[in-house]
């Protein structure tokens, strides 16, 4: 079966004026101008199938929202190739905009003075979906995302949290089979968080869509997406299963020991290296294959009351990766 998406050497360059400070700066600016190539994304490859859900990993400026936008038409690439569902997306064929959604956790496409049932019936109309087929979806996603007693309020008088949801309902009214999400939990609290996960994932599940979503939350990541995509200045780092990462950079595990009475950090030092010490509580991180014989040493000359082996949190681990590991 062909990807829905394949990106080949994906290249997008701003020129960007650059001006001295000052009168003069400005002055001579008008005669000669200097510029330079902003990367935004420089010469990414990769393919997604059908029901895949990825996440897009990079920190501020890496390109994600750049390609998303790309992969949506909304953007000219400087050149590459792209293809979704067999479109070229930036040709904006209505074929093609009829089968993905892009969703942008800032941005806000429901009438701010109306119901979001207002935005959902155009929405309805613009895309051409029929009367069957909308009351079916609507039906389906006010259910998945629990909004009945809300669907009538304007929506500048929702919470952030209910208008993310109408947000979703407004992007996912005609079906599509892309979904392009970027930071769609931004600024939500725990709660509404962990039920947006919810929701795309059981969207996924149901649906079969394929989905991209970026987040700084790893939270997200962790439960949503088994594979990542890495980007660091416009290029790509890491393509596989989250797993993977953990196997490949995780070359230490973390012992939280807790301790019934008073020890002495140095002591604890010998044993590996003190990322926390907050008595009677330590974390101490050892490599890898040691785990087990730390653990053991810690036990025997040590007063240890509790004792956990875990695995490096992931954010460390990304940290680690985009602070100049090599991922060959």
């Amino acid at each position: 079966m062909p990807p829905v998406i394949e990106v080949k050497n994906l290249k997008k360059y701003y020129k960007v004026h650059q001006k001295e400070p000052g009168l003069m700066g400005s002055i001579r600016s008008l005669f000669h101008r200097k510029y330079y190539d902003v990367k935004a994304v420089d010469g990414m490859s990769f393919e997604i199938g059908e029901g895949e859900l990825v996440g897009f990993i990079g920190p501020n400026g890496a390109g994600k929202t750049t390609t998303l936008k790309v992969l949506s038409g909304l953007l000219y690439p400087t050149s590459g190739f792209v293809s979704a569902l067999g479109y070229t997306p930036w040709d904006r064929k209505p074929a093609y905009q009829k089968q993905f959604s892009l969703v942008m956790g800032q941005k806000n496409q429901l009438w701010w003075d109306l119901p979001a049932i207002e935005s959902f019936i155009l929405n309805k109309e613009i895309y051409e979906v029929s009367d069957e087929r909308y009351k079916t979806t609507l039906d389906e996603l006010v259910t998945l995302l629990e909004v009945e007693d809300i669907l009538k309020v304007q929506v500048r008088k929702l919470s952030l949290g209910q208008r993310m949801k109408m947000e979703l309902i407004a992007a996912l009214i005609h079906s599509p089979k892309i979904l392009f999400l970027d930071e769609p939990t931004i600024g939500l609290d725990v709660v509404m968080q962990k039920k947006m996960r919810d929701f795309i994932k059981e969207y996924n599940r149901r649906f079969k869509a394929t989905i991209i979503l970026t987040s700084h939350y790893m939270d997200d990541v962790k439960e949503l997406c088994e594979r990542v995509i890495i980007i660091d200045h416009g290029k790509l780092l890491f393509d596989g299963k989250l797993d993977e990462i953990i196997k490949k950079f995780a070359n230490h595990k973390l012992l939280t020991a807790v301790f019934s009475k008073k020890v002495d950090r140095e002591d604890l030092a010998k044993i590996g290296e003190i990322k926390e010490f907050d008595p009677p509580k330590a974390v101490i991180s050892v490599p890898r294959a040691a785990a087990s014989t730390a653990a053991a040493a810690l036990l025997k000359n040590f007063p240890v009351a509790d004792l956990n082996i875990e695995e490096a949190q992931i954010e460390d681990i990304i940290r680690e990766v985009f602070t100049g590991k090599d991922l060959a």
